[in-house]
């Protein structure tokens, strides 16, 4: 488990044969002249070949530079002043064959016999011929003046055929419930976080507005090299920056809680859900900065629930626990604190960790990316974390009062012998004690929910506050036992 901190113009169609009309001078015989070359077809661009390691980005603006072919000489004829290329027009194209040539219809040229005019006539009958055309066009002319007249008459009670530019078309309307409407809503709300050490190490993540004070939730991780002495801003999607502080921080929870210098007055927080209600299937969209990129909307499903998830920062230590919500949405480094969206736009979890390859990256790098297992903090759980962050600065951690094993296991959770630095591994006095619980006892439920390591035990109890009574079942000497007790609580990372 790793987390992220993650051309030329076309010629026009041969003519129609032009209708004949009486011409003293027409020739016996005519053929249409092609009026240009034929055009050449566009290359086809290879599709990328699926699996390959790397995929090149190509600018938008960048277009391909397809060759000019049979177009050797001006359109349409000579320019004024210049003596006419006897080689135009060209040629007819050659002819393909569509059809078997003995087929009826097309003459021995393929396309059919040749347009012949018919010979010329007397000039007798001329001024008939124009009367009758003159008289034919003042007839028109009369029709299309009462009609139009008619229809401005009954403009008043008829309604008009005339079709506007409206109503062709009109404004794209998005429904609240679909991703457009959700993503537009909630992207304004969500902020690009860019934290930087003091010896200007750091990276890019992703937050939402909590409050209309001006504070910010996201990962511990996201800023955890700005929180001695470093730099902290956090960029809206329309591009105003702002200066940040950390507010607190909670490394086992992986939850931070930051806030905007000279924060502005329109904040408008995400609507926090309810994780608990959440459902395998239900639909999810995730709004982050995948490497950088600021504002990307993915979606998915949820894929699983109370998922046991240990992550670290890669180096074995700041170790975070949760029962985790899974998704498909596509999450990758940069998308951590950024929100977990249900299908109205509701917050029901924080972006944490990816299931990622050991192998590969972008552009060669050591960051894997999405194969479509990353895990969300449950927001019930984070939302009571945020708040204490911002009433005291410190985490405050549900326990039970035993060191547990941290090795993989499916047997669960083993209380060690003996504790960190040498402490006893049940506490004196704790409510592992109270409850009888001894060095050696493999924890295997909590409530009804199923233990299989230390990590799952611990990412469960902190699910609930200090205070919350619970049950606990665990196996001694072949013997399965359950047993009640009171979570205690503990104050701070250390």
């Amino acid at each position: 488990m790793s987390t992220e901190n993650e051309g030329t113009a076309v010629p026009p169609a041969p003519s129609a044969p032009p209708v004949p009309v009486d011409s003293p001078a027409a020739s016996p015989q005519a053929t249409a002249p092609d009026s240009g070359a034929p055009t050449t077809p566009l290359p086809t661009t290879p599709p990328h070949a699926p699996g390959a390691p790397e995929q090149e980005l190509v600018h938008a603006g960048q277009a391909p530079a397809y060759a000019s072919a049979g177009m050797g000489g001006p359109q349409g004829g000579a320019a004024p002043g210049q003596t006419p290329d006897a080689s135009w027009p060209p040629p007819p194209p050659a002819t393909p064959a569509y059809a078997d040539s003995g087929s009826g219809g097309a003459g021995a040229d393929g396309w059919g016999a040749s347009y012949q005019q018919p010979a010329p006539k007397s000039g007798r009958g001329r001024g008939g011929l124009m009367a009758a055309v003159l008289i034919a066009a003042l007839v028109a002319g009369g029709l299309g003046g009462g009609l139009g007249y008619t229809l401005a008459k009954n403009d008043d009670d008829t309604s008009s055929t005339t079709v506007s530019a409206s109503d062709s078309g009109g404004s794209v309307k998005r429904e609240a419930g679909t991703v457009a409407g959700v993503a537009a809503t909630a992207l304004p709300s969500t902020v690009t976080i860019q934290a930087e050490s003091s010896s200007g190490e750091g990276g890019t993540g992703t937050g939402f507005v909590f409050d209309t004070e001006g504070h910010i939730v996201t990962n511990n991780h996201v800023v955890a090299d700005a929180v001695d002495g470093g730099k902290l801003t956090a960029t809206f999607p329309s591009g105003k920056k702002y200066d940040a502080e950390v507010v607190g921080h909670a490394q086992g929870y992986d939850v931070a809680v930051i806030k905007l210098k000279n924060a502005p007055s329109d904040l408008k927080p995400l609507t926090l859900g309810d994780s608990d209600k959440v459902a395998v299937g239900d639909s999810t969209i995730a709004i982050g900065a995948p490497f950088g990129l600021s504002n990307t909307v993915t979606t998915g499903i949820i894929s699983a629930k109370n998922r046991p998830v240990a992550s670290s920062d890669g180096s074995g230590s700041n170790a975070s626990y949760m029962s985790a919500l899974q998704t498909d949405a596509s999450i990758n480094p940069g998308n951590s604190g950024g929100p977990l969206l249900d299908a109205q736009g509701n917050v029901i979890g924080i972006n944490s960790a990816i299931q990622s390859t050991s192998s590969g990256g972008l552009g060669g790098t050591s960051q894997s990316g999405s194969i479509g297992l990353g895990f969300a903090i449950p927001i019930n759980q984070a939302k009571y974390v945020a708040q204490q962050l911002i009433k005291t600065g410190k985490p405050v951690y549900a326990k039970i009062g035993a060191s547990v094993s941290l090795e993989d296991s499916t047997g669960g959770a083993k209380i060690t012998e003996q504790g960190a630095s040498g402490s006893d591994a049940v506490e004196a006095g704790g409510p592992a004690a109270k409850a009888g619980l001894k060095p050696g006892d493999v924890i295997t439920k909590l409530d009804d929910s199923v233990i299989d390591s230390g990590p799952t035990l611990i990412g469960e109890i902190w699910t609930h506050q200090p205070g919350d009574k619970v049950k606990i079942t665990y196996e001694r000497d072949g013997k399965t036992n359950t047993v009640e007790l009171t979570l205690g609580s503990r104050e701070g990372d250390s």
